[in-house]
């Protein structure tokens, strides 16, 4: 964990190759400023019919940790919208879940 979601309108969904740019732009936040190890982070790209609000939608759900502190979740988050806004040229809602440990039930 970190999982990163990101719901974009269909019609404004980005290359392949800026897609890529994101996708490692979004994998280092979450390794160097969450701490999350590589082999954890998890990107997905959603396409979806626009109904209302934003045309991107970020979720993004977590492990909760003692230095995932109020300061770094906020410093993600603007650093995730504007590699967001940088790559698409779209502003993203972002939505970030911590979860603590013992709820969390995973397999692979």
């Amino acid at each position: 964990m970190p999982n990163v979601t990101l719901f974009i309108l269909q019609d404004k969904m980005p290359s392949e190759e800026t897609l890529t740019t994101l996708t490692q732009e979004c994998t280092a936040l979450c390794t160097d400023l969450l701490g999350a190890a590589l082999d954890k982070v998890h990107i997905i790209y959603v396409a979806v019919r626009h109904g209302r609000g934003h045309p991107v939608f970020a979720e993004i759900k977590f492990r909760l940790e003692v230095f995932r502190t109020a300061s770094v979740m906020e410093k993600f988050m603007e650093e995730i919208g504007d590699s967001i806004k940088r790559n698409t040229d779209l502003s993203a809602r972002i939505r970030c879940f911590g979860y603590p440990t013992e709820n969390i039930h995973a397999r692979n």
